[in-house]
């Protein structure tokens, strides 16, 4: 179900304390930890508690946890020092979505091209 944490999620293991992330921020509705693959000098990602599978569904059922995820990744990228910044979400896996629980990377500290990928 929606927002209930899922017994195969990754991240949901990662909010429960069960795998270990390098937090750098936590709220009472976001985590916020350092990506194992980082694509720039910063590569943070940013989540929800709540299990959502990806932004789309968190942006319909609950549009206060989506403005926290926004909040969370601006808060990131001024503790990160970072004057210019890339925040994504991938939805879905022909957009590059492998983790099905939503989450935005905080992408910084280097030039980043257009187009992605």
């Amino acid at each position: 179900m929606a927002g209930e944490p899922q017994d195969d999620c990754l991240f949901c293991k990662i909010v429960a304390g069960t795998i270990p992330a390098t937090v750098v921020r936590e709220t009472e509705t976001t985590v916020a930890f350092r990506d194992i693959n980082p694509q720039a000098p910063t590569h943070v990602l940013v989540i929800p508690k709540a299990h959502y599978r990806d932004a789309a569904a968190l942006a319909a059922a609950d549009p206060a946890l989506t403005a926290d995820v926004l909040s969370e990744a601006q808060a990131v990228a001024d503790e990160e020092k970072l004057d210019s910044f890339r925040l994504v979400f991938n939805t879905g896996s022909g957009a590059g979505q492998t983790v099905w629980h939503v989450h935005a990377h905080v992408l910084g500290g280097r030039g980043l091209e257009w187009p992605p990928g």
